[in-house]
């Protein structure tokens, strides 16, 4: 494959739909008579409903139902029918199954009105009794009672303990994340239309069509022709849409009800009553020599989960696979609390692990009086130890070098404190990032239509990435094709398989499917090019297809044009479906990043801000450098998120997250944020895929928040540990 379209930097060819507003989302369908639906939670964190009072929000004019476990359609009533393509380990929670509470914000009742207003109005006056159970919603008091992870961890190498022991320098570090929550700019909804026929057409906000269908087909116990799940347009996700939320099976629920249309939109405040980034206590024990070589190192791991289900993330494994250290020991445990399941969040368990690993790692430099680059140079490891194999391709130390070069690096200071701006300390801070580059089974289709033009399908999905941009490249290079001639179709379940969305996989794993969709389109249009009795070859085994045409080798003058071959041949088209290559098996494959950070710290006020980040990352072949900087750019404000702003406070007398709402619940704003440079640096792989690229979606975020703690440990001489890094902590004497 030629580098003609991939790596130019392609606007997204949905752009215009969005920025005129004409992209619709699942709260947007239009529907005859649509009936709107609004969501009752639980005011408590465990025990029983006693009785449910819907007789105020039943008298109001429009009202049409206040559904219930009493009153519900049939459900599946096995484990097995609840589970998805990203469940835990466990019995996965069943919306509206009986009278059980299990967490705070559980849905009890859905009320079902002519519009949305009332719906919400109604379900105001609905009155639940409950006999509430004693709950437990803080997982610091139980760390002594964790149990270990289902989840296998890598085997543990030589004696870390021993090695620890016998160290120059130990060190002995615990870390501690709060809940958080994903929060895209689109709240979660589902719109499900009634046919006729009653079949459900639904438009549902998710990372995975195929994925909410099979769960409403199981769920609702209807066959899967019955059930067809769009998703076309997605206002972000990172996570939240792995699994299928709640709104989806109660607005299906009313739909067979009522035999009518229903839309269920959770609000804001709703957006914290499902998964979200698990609270984590981390404990590091590091042993080095003088020169910081390592020499041991430990990474204990303890999260929280629900108590019908264990949520693991990998969270210590980056520590086995990041740095060579011969003498290794992992655990992760688990405290089940009375809290709903947690959920994958963008870059899961590397964004948590990260943070402790390379504020520890930081925390050696200064104990080791090495330079923080330095030292992550002195314990580079060319092959993940987890898995005794080389890298697939690793330019990490290219990262180093670019960024630092580009940050200017050689202006920091050697001791804390010692660099100001005015009124303002000044620090800088590094780390490392890494993230798994996976491939996954993916189909794709390639069609070729009467009037000339690709159109190209797989039933994945566009959280946001640019992923039909991406596509559109891909087919359009492999055809040699105008872009501008190619059409990418996703968000259908009906559409040729592909994987849910999510773990930096879906350029490979779909883009290597359309690409050998694209091939094997070649081929028919080059067979069909050779059954005509009036083709102008001479040779036809030389033929190929650029420019929107089949020819002989590099003889235009000897050529169809699609759209002629289409007119003579009618519709031709050819489906696949992509696998992992074999020679994969052999090698560890991985993005790799370096980030560089700048803060400025109010000594007077304790205030933070983030000034300068320069983020090198190495991922392969980027398709598009446009979308992927972009995918960069809000990853490092994710970071910055999580190092200074996002914490879910949970009043554990209640088990209740109290702020529920985006006033409360700090995440990023434009002025938060200064400058931001992405560098791409230049990675041949080989072995990854045939594309050669690794994906982007999750690297931006690793190592933002452990290089913003210790930018400003730099600038203020105080180390935190605890994450968000707020005003409080730094002015603590």
């Amino acid at each position: 494959m030629t580098s003609a379209m991939l790596g130019k930097p392609l606007d997204r060819v949905d752009g215009p739909l969005k920025v005129a507003g004409l992209a619709r989302y699942a709260a947007d369908q239009p529907a005859e008579a649509l009936l709107h639906g609004s969501v009752v939670c639980s005011a408590i964190a465990r025990g029983r409903i006693r009785a449910i009072d819907s007789s105020a929000a039943l008298a109001l004019s429009g009202v049409v139902l206040v559904m219930t476990h009493e009153n519900r359609p049939p459900l599946a009533e096995d484990d097995e029918s609840y589970e998805d393509d990203d469940a835990a380990d466990g019995s996965p929670f069943r919306p509206l199954f009986n009278g059980r509470i299990r967490y705070s914000g559980q849905p009890v009742a859905l009320v079902v009105a002519d519009n949305l207003e009332l719906s919400r109005y109604a379900a105001s006056l609905v009155q639940v009794e409950y006999e509430p159970h004693p709950h437990q919603t803080d997982l610091q008091p139980l760390l002594d009672a964790a149990h270990p992870a289902p989840a296998e961890l890598p085997n543990n190498r030589g004696d870390a303990d021993a090695a620890i022991t016998a160290a120059d320098v130990q060190l002995d570090l615990s870390y501690e994340l709060p809940n958080e929550y994903h929060n895209p700019m689109e709240p979660h909804a589902s719109t499900v239309i009634y046919q006729a026929d009653g079949k459900l057409l639904v438009h549902d906000k998710t990372q995975g069509p195929q994925n909410s269908q099979q769960y409403l087909a199981s769920v609702l116990k209807l066959e899967p022709s019955k059930v067809r799940v769009l998703s076309s347009f997605v206002g972000g996700a990172f996570g939240s849409g792995l699994r299928p939320q709640y709104q989806l099976p109660l607005a299906a629920m009313a739909a067979l009800l009522l035999k009518r249309s229903v839309r269920v939109t959770l609000t804001r405040q709703q957006m914290f009553t499902f998964g979200y980034r698990p609270r984590t206590f981390q404990r590091l024990q590091l042993g080095a020599w003088r020169d910081g070589r390592l020499n041991g190192l430990v990474h204990e791991v303890i999260g929280q989960t629900s108590r019908f289900e264990d949520f693991t993330e990998h969270v210590a494994e980056w520590s086995g696979m990041l740095y060579h250290c011969d003498h290794l020991r992992l655990a992760y445990r688990l405290v089940p609390l009375d809290v709903y399941t947690p959920l994958d969040m963008r870059a899961p368990g590397a964004a948590t692990g990260l943070f402790a690993l390379e504020s520890a790692m930081d925390e050696l430099a200064w104990a080791t009086n090495t330079d923080p680059v330095e030292l992550r140079l002195i314990n580079y490891s060319e092959s993940n130890l987890n898995e005794s194999k080389p890298y697939s391709s690793k330019e990490l130390r290219a990262c180093y070098e670019q960024g630092a070069k580009a940050f200017g690096w050689e202006r920091r200071s050697k001791q804390p404190r010692s660099m100001r701006r005015g009124e303002q300390l000044v620090g800088y801070g590094m780390a490392t990032g890494v993230w798994e580059a996976l491939q996954m089974p993916a189909s794709a289709r390639a069609t070729l239509t009467a009037s000339g033009r690709i159109i190209v399908s797989s039933a994945t999905c566009d959280i946001g990435p640019g992923t039909a941009t991406a596509m559109t490249q891909i087919a359009a290079e492999t055809l040699g094709l105008d872009p501008a001639l190619v059409e990418f179709r996703l968000g259908d379940s009906d559409l040729p398989d592909a994987p849910l969305q999510g773990g930096s996989f879906t350029v490979s794993s779909v883009g290597s499917a359309v690409r050998e969709a694209c091939l094997a389109l070649i081929e028919r249009l080059c067979e069909a090019a050779r059954q005509l009795a009036d083709a102008p070859f001479s040779d036809a085994r030389t033929l190929c297809c650029t420019g929107g045409r089949i020819q002989q080798g590099s003889d235009a003058q000897r050529s169809i044009e699609l759209c002629a071959l289409a007119a003579r041949h009618g519709t031709l088209e050819a489906q696949v479906q992509a696998q992992p290559g074999k020679l994969r098996e052999h090698f560890a494959s991985a993005t790799h990043s370096a980030v560089f950070v700048e803060v400025e710290v109010d000594e007077a006020l304790g205030s933070v801000r983030v000034t300068r980040v320069v983020s090198a990352v190495a991922a392969g072949r980027v398709v598009n450098p446009k979308t992927a900087r972009s995918q960069i750019l809000g990853g490092v404000v994710w970071g910055v998120g999580m190092a200074l702003h996002e914490e879910a406070k949970v009043d554990h007398a209640l088990g209740r997250c109290m702020n529920h709402n985006l006033a409360e619940y700090h995440i990023p704003v434009q002025a938060d944020i200064g400058e931001i440079q992405v560098i791409f640096v230049d990675e041949d792989d080989q072995v990854v895929n045939p594309l050669g690229s690794k994906g982007v979606g999750e690297i931006g975020v690793v190592g933002i928040a452990a290089a913003v703690a210790n930018a400003v440990h730099h600038a203020t001489g105080k180390r935190i540990r605890q994450l968000p890094i707020t005003l409080d902590k730094l002015l603590e004497p």
